[in-house]
């Protein structure tokens, strides 16, 4: 099943703590890289961009702090999306490979065995499930982004794309589920992803959607029960955009491009924020990121990202 809404409406509006997984099939393709090579390659011997192995379980300088910050879940939210760690499918794109690591912002012990979803829009800034909505013009003829910003704060209610669709959630216009994933954390509070670096669409810069679920159970049907301590967003720093902005297929992308420090979402608190780190070799981002976060959440609160979970200042027009 791959977790169409009936006309009931959303599943995630009548049982915000029920969490309905599919186990993904073996043969689930891997992302393909510049050129049609297999971007498999990319994560051999599990090396970060820079040639070095990164750890999983993070550096004895992580210290607890503030709270990540909760952000909107946005309208393109499926709460039934595929229990797996490799969510690139068929996708094209810049290889990434996502490690996350959860712990109590009290405490700063990790936290296992929660449920992390991740999503996000492909290199063309169109999102699975709600390919209808288009991209606001990627991919579609024009003048290739230049990687200067509009000089113009997005409005917050952006024309067209995925932009447009506001914080409220909508229905599902299709049965694809590419670039969306579930995968529990191990004891050390980590996970990791295998993806492509996102692209980005009219009204939004480059972000990744997350959830974090914890209390429930594991079950052979995916994760059930418990809930929803965090949501938020993971951000890309402008130099890395630029750089993606000159590869094939993002070089295709014709949609106006709005900035980190533009976007209506982004705090502007660094790792508190959601800004990932990232690790690529210099002018060669085509071969592959490793992009490191902690997030620090508080395992008893109930952060569903429907209501007020917007920054003071920032919109949900565009999410």
């Amino acid at each position: 099943m791959m977790g169409n809404q009936t006309a009931e409406g959303p599943k995630h509006k009548k049982d915000l703590t029920r969490r309905k997984v599919v186990v993904a099939g073996a043969g689930a393709a891997v992302a393909v890289g510049v050129g049609g090579t297999l971007a498999a390659g990319a994560f051999a011997g599990e090396k970060s961009a820079a040639g070095t192995t990164a750890s999983a379980s993070g550096s004895a300088s992580e210290t607890c702090y503030k709270l990540t910050s909760e952000t909107t879940e946005g309208p393109y939210y499926i709460d039934a999306d595929k229990l797996r760690k490799d969510i690139t499918e068929d996708q094209e794109g810049i290889p990434l490979t996502l490690r996350l690591k959860v712990i109590d912002s009290e405490t700063c012990k990790p936290i296992r065995n929660a449920a992390v979803d991740i999503w996000h829009c492909n290199a063309l800034g169109v999102y699975s499930g709600y390919e209808d909505m288009g991209s606001g013009g990627g991919g579609g003829g024009g003048t290739p982004p230049s990687g200067e910003p509009t000089g113009e704060p997005p409005s917050g209610e952006p024309s067209g794309g995925p932009g447009g669709g506001g914080g409220v959630h909508q229905e599902p216009t299709d049965d694809e589920r590419y670039l969306r994933g579930t995968w529990r954390t191990d004891r050390n509070g980590t996970v990791e992803f295998r993806t492509v670096f996102p692209g980005w669409y009219q009204g939004r810069c480059v972000h990744i959607h997350t959830k974090v679920h914890v209390s429930g159970t594991w079950t052979d049907a995916g994760y059930e029960g418990g809930n929803t301590c965090h949501t938020g967003q993971f951000f890309f720093d402008e130099e890395s955009v630029l750089a993606s902005a000159e590869v094939a297929p993002y070089s295709t992308n014709t949609t106006t491009r709005t900035t980190l420090d533009e976007d209506t979402i982004y705090s502007d608190n660094g790792t508190e924020g959601g800004l990932l780190k990232l690790k690529y070799r210099k002018n060669g981002i085509a071969k592959g990121v490793v992009a490191t976060i902690t997030m620090g959440v508080d395992p008893e609160a109930t952060h569903d990202g429907t209501d007020d979970a917007v920054q003071p200042g920032a919109s949900a027009s565009a999410s």
